[in-house]
């Protein structure tokens, strides 16, 4: 089973509302957004750490998003992707620029270390 959900204009509200949520933006032209795609899908192949946490992946180029991008209007502001951001039961509470397993797992741990 594939551990890294699409989403889309049509399910990322109930994505989000889950209690943790790791949300990967990306467009279908970045080179680095699908190098860090390919580390996800290795990355999530294996672990048995964050098995709680769901991982997901939204094409900010792809159509059908229009409430997401005005729901979220920080969104105007990014200027590199990928751009990795982590909810808990719907709001953002970690997020960081660029790619890198160690760096999501660093902020997946600090974000699991406060209270909820």
């Amino acid at each position: 089973m594939d551990r890294l959900e699409s989403i889309d204009g049509g399910n990322w509200e109930a994505f989000l509302a889950a209690p943790c949520c790791v949300l990967m933006l990306g467009k279908s032209d970045c080179e680095h957004c699908a190098e860090f795609t390919a580390e996800l899908h290795t990355f999530l192949a294996a672990d048995r750490t964050y098995s709680e946490v769901r991982f997901g992946k939204m094409l900010l180029d792809r159509g059908g998003l229009a409430t997401f991008k005005r729901s979220n209007p920080w969104l105007a502001d990014l200027d590199v992707l990928p751009y990795t951001v982590i909810y808990r039961n719907g709001l953002k509470v970690a997020e960081f620029a660029g790619g890198g397993i160690a760096r999501l797992a660093s902020r997946l741990e600090r974000v699991r270390s406060e209270p909820a």
